[in-house]
């Protein structure tokens, strides 16, 4: 099979947080990100121009835990490019957690695990991609 293109970069980050409401204070009023997205109280979408964080409230209480990263994420061409890379990333043994799809906001992707077991998100999002 043909090796997709290069990506595009990791401008995608999302975070698993105990209080969607305080990060959102720190990303927005602390950092001067804006707001892209809020699809409900659990879940909000930032950005500074070039990039996205994705704030989603934790299914558990991360007290106790060090990590709070739910995935990175590789900004992508096209949708296209996206069904290309899943299917080079499954020919080549890769485990696949989601299946390309289409979300609400347009944007396009798919899951996998990196071999640490790392959740990594292949994704065409159309304002971060450049024309």
């Amino acid at each position: 099979m043909t090796k997709p293109n290069p990506t595009l970069g990791m401008h995608h980050v999302a975070l698993n947080v105990s209080d969607v409401k305080a990060c959102e204070h720190f990303y927005v009023d602390l950092v001067g990100m804006a707001i892209e997205w809020r699809p409900d109280p659990d879940n909000i979408y930032l950005t500074s121009g070039s990039d996205n964080v994705a704030i989603h409230k934790a299914a558990e209480d991360l007290t106790d835990k060090n990590q709070h990263l739910d995935h990175i994420g590789f900004i992508i061409e096209s949708i296209d490019q996206v069904n290309l890379w899943h299917d080079y990333l499954v020919d080549n043994g890769v485990k696949i957690k989601k299946a390309p799809r289409t979300h609400r906001d347009g944007a396009h992707s798919f899951y996998c695990y990196d071999p640490d077991g790392n959740l990594v998100q292949f994704i065409y999002h159309p304002p971060l991609v450049k024309a």
